[in-house]
């Protein structure tokens, strides 16, 4: 793998200093079985001369390694690509636009925009994925409260769904997060989508949970006091993203808040690969899609 262990800055800027080193590398990870078509599926292909293009054999489509992923018509070279992929995989607290605009020398906003980018592909690459175990489930607020000081349920604040599943040995192994209603439609969605029919879920006695998980879950719920150590994991993984977000973004709004999470989790979720977090970022961006300027500022 790329990202060897004890592999320095220096050493990384060495191997990937040029486009072409790092156009190889992407073209491995996005068709690790060799180059399949996106139009007709067809296998083999030739370069154009002179082009950073493959034609393919059969239909003679012309496509390149980063057409159709959030690479898309990047205006940046591949080289500062990686070294930014680079600096989001080795540090756990992440890296803010203005620590990147700074580290990379190019402006904010392209700093910016490139890390809303790597963060929707760590998002894309994980939204299949799917608890499994014992799943505990619990809601989240994000933001400032309201004037009145007043927190949790009933605020301004971003609300969210938090959900850890747990190894047979009661520790915790996976973690998704997902910008929510709290509603029972909103709660159903999320469960569907995160935790496999039939599974065990914990959470405390609200409403919408209990009317959300009735059918097709074994749902175990209860009124927990304060302090009590219930549902002990997925409160630690919030009380951590919390951590994550005020110390390296110093708190985010609501527009933008799901890419942070999706950051967050996507690192907690291989914490015990850390040296194979490089490699595996760019393998989400290979499989990522398009994610537009417009997108995020609209």
């Amino acid at each position: 793998m790329s990202q060897e262990k004890g592999m320095s800055f220096k050493e990384f800027r060495q191997r990937f200093q040029t486009e072409e080193a790092c156009e190889a590398y992407l073209f491995e990870r996005r068709w690790p079985d060799g180059f399949i078509c996106p139009k007709c599926g067809g296998t083999g292909c030739y370069q154009l001369r002179g082009r950073r293009e493959y034609a393919c054999k059969h239909c003679r489509r012309q496509s390149s390694v980063t057409a159709g992923t959030v690479l898309h018509r990047t205006h940046l070279p591949l080289t500062i690509w990686f070294w930014a992929i680079y600096l989001m995989a080795r540090d756990k607290r992440g890296i803010s636009a203005a620590q990147l605009s700074s580290e990379l020398e190019i402006a904010y906003s392209s700093a910016w925009y490139l890390l809303h980018r790597l963060r929707k592909a760590m998002g894309q690459r994980d939204q299949d994925y799917i608890l499994s175990g014992i799943v505990e489930l619990d809601d989240a607020y994000f933001g400032a409260p309201k004037s009145n000081g007043k927190r949790g349920r009933g605020t301004e604040k971003t609300s969210a769904l938090a959900a850890v599943s747990l190894s047979e040995q009661g520790h915790p192994r996976f973690f998704k997060i997902q910008v929510s209603k709290l509603d029972v439609p909103a709660v159903s969605a999320v469960a569907r989508r995160t935790v496999p029919p039939g599974s065990e879920i914990h959470s405390d006695a609200l409403g919408s949970f209990r009317a959300a998980l009735r059918e097709g879950y074994a749902h175990h719920y209860q009124v927990f006091a304060k302090g009590s150590g219930a549902l002990r994991w997925v409160h630690t993984r919030i009380s951590n993203l919390r951590a994550f977000l005020q110390g390296t973004y110093h708190g985010l709004g609501k527009k933008h808040l799901q890419g942070y999470f999706d950051e967050f989790c996507f690192r907690f979720n291989r914490r015990f690969w850390p040296n194979l977090l490089f490699p595996r970022l760019v393998c989400a961006v290979a499989a990522s899609n398009i994610l537009g300027y417009d997108d995020l500022t609209r």
